[in-house]
């Protein structure tokens, strides 16, 4: 199927051919017939991909900040790699779709397959949309008109936050597709509006749809025809849906309102605010967001969780039914606002509108091919798996296994996958959920093809080993899937959430045991790490327990990330902490006998602040300090080993020290090496050498458990 995909380093817009979605559970499988351009938001996204990188920098100073703390900890060659690998993830543009219902996903009611529904879907064929994202199209209202909904949305949330009153009068500043959409709005609450802008064209809009105008590019005073339209009085409220650095907006919105009045901003504005405008008045000011209650909220959005009504009467949903009910009706007429319309193969040209200006513009519908079966380049766009073009290439060594990765995100592509093409294997497929990451991953990397189509990589008797790089509650039974197809398994770490996870992966592993001798590996990357192997070489003359110290300068992580979500992340000890519990485990050289725990109080889901300790059976004492409250621009990672008279310490692992070691006393690397790639080199090696794990599976399971005893501790 056909993507519209942003590159944000260099700004080129690309309709990529991508596998077609999977239909997850509570979301509904759309196919797309028209989508409407956000001439503002993606203006912005374009611009920003164009800019160079000292104009990106200075349009997000807050990253700037982030990326010198890295540099601090991490040095510039991996806090670069991390910066080039973000910018090179492929945006899905788009977020106001109207389209038919393909598939319906466990656990949604209220559709069916057939119906027409508007979402908040991105530019593309068939796109997956949570069902709260989700609304009904009326029979009377066309699919380009629906396709307005979302955005149409964005203004109702503002207008519903300025609590519009019938006979009251309301200035609109900026007359874009959202602006527009509010004078409508606000006329149908019985209000009268004053629309400002600098385009006469939107301005003859405005007035079309009942509003009285004030055409800035004429040099006309807005506070002046704010007064008279107010009869002196001064409006009841603004709602700003312009999008500028300048503070000037909001200073004249304040000006023009009587005593408490209301200023809503829905767009972009200066926020240098005069106090004296907003107190002598007792004016409000509120910033709406974007098309209502439930943005942003992963419960609401992804998990499908209503708010009852009765508390809160209009959500997202809610309001785009609202808008398409308004269109059905009359109230709000979109048609007059479209200003373009490009079929969805020439979307480029629609981008390039927008870059350049060479004409006005305003709501541009891409629209997308009929019959149903059919894609812009007659094939079908339901196509699940995509072959990667690439020049021929002579036929790959036979000892080479051949490899499929599930999972395309950040881990994936910025140390699984580089690791991968470099290791000695053939990359057969890549998968992921949406598509559009695997492909991009697949052109980049060297895999032969991209697919949704998780099910095809395990029935496919070619493939030796499968890596897994998703979310974590879907490791343990990603895992066993593998292990019953007969594949060797590299998983990122952990290897199971929960105790009954954990037990289906080692009834697995013993039945693969019984038809073959699996390689499962869980990526505990640390000790392979350069200044880990030389620790271990060193521990390793020394015949008495050892007391090792790990400090973690983990950082926060917002509440409701899906990490802190026991259900989803396992929290952040089992997700992330077990990497440290290894490490220790390896440095020890002995089994875990037992584990104390303590925890601060934290304001997320799952512990953050934690100290724990794990006392080995050969008398070593490792202290792990896991911490979300230090500072970003101290080093992430500390190992520090005390035995025999002598001292070892790691600094974020690239620089260790040695105290009291004969023939060792430093070493310092030029950028951070954690192990990410010699972790895939041992994997791949033990699978072609047809060598046990490199981290024993008995290990691994040891490791996993200690992290639930330790939250069990905490707890």
């Amino acid at each position: 199927m056909k993507q519209i995909l942003q590159n944000l380093k260099n700004g080129a817009t690309d309709v990529a051919e991508v596998p077609c979605p999977r239909t997850k559970a509570g979301h509904l499988l759309i196919r797309t017939r028209a989508s409407v351009v956000s001439a503002g938001t993606e203006r912005m996204l374009v611009e920003f991909g164009k800019a160079g990188y000292i104009q990106k920098a200075r349009q997000q100073p807050e990253k700037v900040r982030m990326v010198l703390d890295k540099v601090k900890t991490d040095g510039v060659a991996s806090t670069l790699e991390a910066v080039r690998a973000k910018l090179d993830e492929p945006l899905g543009l788009g977020y106001s779709n109207a389209g038919v219902v393909l598939e319906v996903g466990q656990g949604v009611e209220g559709f069916q397959v057939g119906d027409r529904v508007v979402s908040n879907g991105q530019h593309a064929e068939i796109v997956c949309v949570p069902k709260n994202l989700c609304a009904a199209i009326p029979a009377g209202v066309a699919d380009e008109s629906a396709a307005f909904a979302v955005i149409a949305s964005v203004a109702l949330e503002g207008v519903r936050l300025a609590r519009p009153t019938l006979g009251e009068c309301f200035v609109v500043t900026g007359l874009g597709l959202v602006g527009l959409c509010a004078v409508q709005l606000l006329r149908a609450h019985g209000c009268r509006v004053l629309g400002l802008d600098f385009d006469a064209g939107k301005l003859e809009l405005a007035r079309r749809f009942g509003a009285e105008t004030v055409d800035l590019s004429q040099g006309q005073d807005p506070l002046s025809a704010a007064a008279a339209f107010s009869r002196t009085r001064g409006v009841d409220g603004v709602i700003l849906t312009a999008a500028t650095k300048s503070n000037e907006p909001v200073r004249q919105a304040a000006q023009m309102c009587r005593k408490r009045g209301r200023i809503i901003l829905v767009g972009v504005a200066g926020l240098e605010l005069s106090r004296a405008d907003f107190y002598e008045k007792e004016l409000s000011f509120q910033v709406s967001c974007s098309y209502g209650p439930g943005r942003y909220d992963a419960q609401y959005e992804q998990g499908g969780h209503d708010y009852p009504v009765g508390f809160v009467r209009w959500t997202e949903q809610r309001n785009f039914e609202a808008v398409l009910d308004m269109m059905a009706s009359g109230r709000i007429d979109v048609d007059p606002l479209i200003s373009h319309r490009f079929a969805i193969h020439d979307a480029p040209r629609a981008y390039d509108l927008l870059a350049t200006g060479d004409e006005p513009t305003l709501g541009i519908v891409l629209n997308y091919p009929r019959p149903e079966s059919e894609s812009a380049d007659g094939q079908d766009p339901r196509r699940r798996t995509i072959e990667i073009e690439r020049p021929s290439h002579a036929a790959a060594p036979v000892d080479r296994p051949v490899v499929a990765v599930i999972g395309a995100g950040g881990y994936a592509n910025l140390r699984l996958l580089p690791a991968l093409a470099e290791a000695p294997v053939v990359l057969k497929s890549i998968a992921s959920n949406g598509g559009a990451s695997a492909t991009h991953a697949a052109r980049k990397f060297g895999f032969q093809s991209a697919t949704t189509d998780t099910d095809s990589l395990f029935d496919d008797p070619r493939i030796d080993a499968v890596a897994i790089a998703t979310r974590h509650d879907s490791h343990a039974p990603l895992a066993c899937r593998a292990l019953a197809a007969g594949k060797h398994l590299f998983l990122e770490k952990p290897l199971a959430i929960d105790r009954e996870g954990l037990a289906e992966v080692e009834a697995a592993y013993r039945a693969a045991q019984s038809t073959g001798s699996p390689v499962v590996m869980v990526d505990f990357n640390r000790r392979f790490a350069q200044h880990t192997r030389i620790a271990k070489q060193l521990l390793g003359t020394v015949n008495e327990p050892k007391s090792i110290l790990i400090t973690v300068n983990a950082g926060a992580v917002p509440a409701d990330h899906w990490c802190h979500d026991p259900p989803a992340g396992g929290g952040r000890i089992v997700g992330e902490g077990c990497h440290f519990i290894d490490l220790a485990r390896h440095l020890a050289g002995a089994p875990i006998g037992r584990v104390q725990a303590e925890a601060m109080p934290s304001a997320t889901p799952s512990p953050d602040r934690v100290s724990f300790t794990l006392r080995f059976e050969d008398g070593s004492l490792a202290t792990v300090l896991y911490l979300a409250n230090g500072h970003k621009s101290f080093p992430k990672e500390r190992v520090e080993v005390f035995c025999a008279g002598r001292v070892l310490q790691l600094d974020n692992f690239r620089r260790m020290r040695g105290h009291g070691w004969p023939h060792f006393r430093k070493s310092n690397l030029w950028r951070q090496d954690k192990g990410n790639a010699a972790a895939v080199a041992a994997f791949v090696q033990a699978v072609r050498g047809g060598r046990p794990s490199p981290i024993p599976f008995d290990e691994i399971v040891e490791v996993t458990e200690a992290s639930f005893q330790i939250v069990e501790a905490i707890s």
